[in-house]
């Protein structure tokens, strides 16, 4: 299930990917309105965290564009603006949850799990490569109908890879992804963790393979045998 957090605040944006990779929930960070308008044409996304305030303009202009890109999408916003007409207004616009700032991690993450629960969301359709699925609802792995129980770091990499099936995702992506902006991660532990995922898969006989580009990244595409 995949989350585009749209703050320009860069402490912030890391502080909220740290706590969404912990409770095993992918995010896209994006800084700006134009690079949210990029992010929202190419993939799809079951929730926005939006700031109000960024660099090239309000977060509340962009909602009905949002909304036209992708319909079934659940809106949260952030806002220092606390005033309740503001919060109305932000609401009219077509968020479904607006919470202000300074606020409390844990109930950003209640607020982002009860939006995900929310009825009439957009289920995204399951992600195949190969004889591989990948549900970014249910977060479910299998192979040719088979369940596939990863461990949760390969599970977070084969979602950043599935999700961009087919294209190279760098290095530095993946370990921001994976292990968050806190964590001793380095390019040794991310070369483990793909022997690991790349181990599992091929005793499955998922006909996937894993391609490497050194010192650029990785990609997931079907196997050419």
């Amino acid at each position: 299930m995949r989350i585009l957090l749209v703050e320009d605040e860069l402490d912030v944006a890391r502080s909220i990917s740290r706590k969404l990779g912990d409770a095993g929930l992918g995010a896209d960070h994006v800084a700006s309105l134009d690079e949210a308008r990029e992010a929202l044409s190419g993939a799809s996304y079951a929730l926005v965290v939006l700031d109000r305030r960024l660099p090239d303009g309000d977060g509340l202009s962009f909602l009905p564009e949002m909304r036209r890109m992708q319909p079934g999408i659940r809106v949260l916003m952030l806002s220092a603006y606390d005033q309740t007409d503001e919060i109305v207004a932000g609401l009219e616009a077509g968020a479904d949850d607006y919470l202000t700032k300074p606020f409390k991690f844990a109930e950003l993450m209640a607020r982002i799990r009860a939006g995900l629960r929310r009825p009439g969301a957009e289920s995204l359709p399951p992600i195949v490569v190969g004889d591989l699925s990948f549900d970014p609802h249910l977060r479910d792995v299998s192979v040719r109908g088979k369940s596939v129980v990863l461990q949760r770091r390969e599970l977070m990499l084969l979602e950043a890879l599935m999700r961009r099936a087919e294209r190279m995702v760098s290095r530095e992506a993946l370990i921001e992804e994976i292990y968050g902006f806190s964590e001793d991660a380095n390019p040794k532990i991310l070369n483990l963790l793909v022997m690991r995922l790349r181990r599992r898969l091929e005793e499955e006989d998922a006909r996937v393979d894993i391609h490497a580009a050194r010192g650029i990244g990785y990609m997931i595409r079907k196997a050419r045998k």
